[in-house]
């Protein structure tokens, strides 16, 4: 299996936590899927805290410190903040699959949008109030599919 590793050109936008968090995923041989499960969160709100793009609680705190070997007062000083999302990349990114998903996006907003309106009427989607997954499907043919499931509170305006 791939582990996701330490990428030194995201330094300067990230915070500190950032390279202390991957380090100890780094030296534990860790994927972001046995973290959660050790932690018993979603795979993708541990990386979003990984990513400096989601508040850790108290918990996660000590369960990082724990599970990564990282010293506890460390990451309650790096991760005692508040997020600062989305400064982690240029608009449009470069990146080829995070572009990819903006591309999603771009083409089908305004779809999204529509029916989403007609579904539950003028209002929006929580980021906040917010769970998403990734899974992997296997078709007949042995094609491999990504599934990533978006949910959001909705809010009337």
């Amino acid at each position: 299996m791939s582990l996701c590793t330490f990428d030194s050109s995201l330094t300067p936008r990230l915070p500190a936590s950032y390279t202390t968090l991957f380090e100890g995923k780094a030296r534990n041989n860790l994927s972001f899927e046995d973290i959660a499960k050790e932690l018993n969160r979603d795979e993708v709100a541990i990386a979003a805290i990984f990513y400096g793009q989601a508040q850790a609680s108290m918990d996660d705190i000590e369960n990082l410190s724990r599970v990564l070997g990282i010293d506890k007062s460390t990451l309650i000083q790096q991760l005692s903040g508040f997020p600062d999302r989305g400064r982690a990349m240029d608009m449009p990114p470069k990146e080829p699959l995070i572009y990819r998903l903006y591309e999603i996006i771009q083409n089908y907003g305004y779809a999204y949008k529509a029916i989403l309106n007609e579904k539950f009427g003028d209002g929006i989607m929580s980021a906040i109030s917010f769970s998403t997954k990734v899974e992997k499907e296997t078709d007949k043919d042995g094609n491999n599919w990504a599934v990533i499931t978006l949910r959001g509170k909705w809010y009337v305006q």
